[in-house]
């Protein structure tokens, strides 16, 4: 397919699941358009890639619906100066998205298979402001803490408390909480010892596993 037809199906993903819905930040609404998705899929898949859905991309892993990605970066609330934490890298397309948004970025992945392929994807299209770790995602990076903004692209139990607590104060964590039946999308905001949490939307992601989320048995 050529690229042009890659940029009109994108223009179209904006246009008609984006700012027809509730996406309205400019600054995302631009990066989702400058972001070539089809990158990020199979082959097989690149037709697709631009669909109102969620693709498997190995593992038992997927890349989000576009209108997620959006909604989930929308409540960060990025001005372009926060260090951001990532769960979750997958295919590496929520993390090229975060990349045009956000000085710096760190993304963290449970399968190295996945890790690497994101990460030569990224830096096929020139990203540099991106470190990709491979770990459990629910004890975070403390190392590279604090962060400006969390966002998890997997469902966890309740709030992890080590990604509570790299948190930078006024920092903004999004992520789905619940289980397999039923999973909300929840911003958390931070001022001091005070937790500001937020429901958004009712989601489906896949488990969060790790020493402060589900044991892998539990979703089986």
């Amino acid at each position: 397919m050529a690229q042009t037809d890659f940029q009109l199906m994108r223009q179209r993903m904006v246009e008609e699941q984006l700012k027809s819905r509730d996406i309205a930040d400019p600054r995302v609404l631009q990066a989702m358009q400058d972001v070539p998705r089809h990158r990020f899929v199979p082959d097989n898949l690149q037709h697709l890639a631009y669909r109102d859905s969620p693709l498997p991309i190995g593992q038992d892993q997927t890349i989000s619906q576009p209108y997620i990605v959006a909604l989930m970066t929308q409540a960060l609330q990025l001005s372009g100066h926060e260090t951001v934490l990532e769960v979750g890298t997958g295919s590496g397309y929520h993390t090229a998205i975060l990349c045009e948004l956000a000085r710096q970025v760190f993304s963290l992945e449970r399968y190295p298979e996945l890790a690497d392929r994101a990460g030569a994807t990224l830096a096929s299209l020139g990203y540099e402001n991106v470190e990709i770790h491979v770990g459990d995602g629910s004890q975070g990076l403390p190392d590279m803490a604090p962060f400006d903004a969390i966002v998890v692209s997997a469902a966890a139990p309740g709030i992890p408390n080590p990604l509570r607590g790299q948190l930078a104060e006024g920092g903004r964590l999004v992520l789905p909480v619940g289980d397999r039946e039923s999973q909300w999308l929840e911003r958390i905001w931070r001022y001091g010892d005070t937790w500001n949490i937020e429901r958004i939307t009712l989601v489906m992601f896949v488990p969060l596993v790790g020493m402060h989320g589900f044991s892998g048995a539990q979703f089986r």
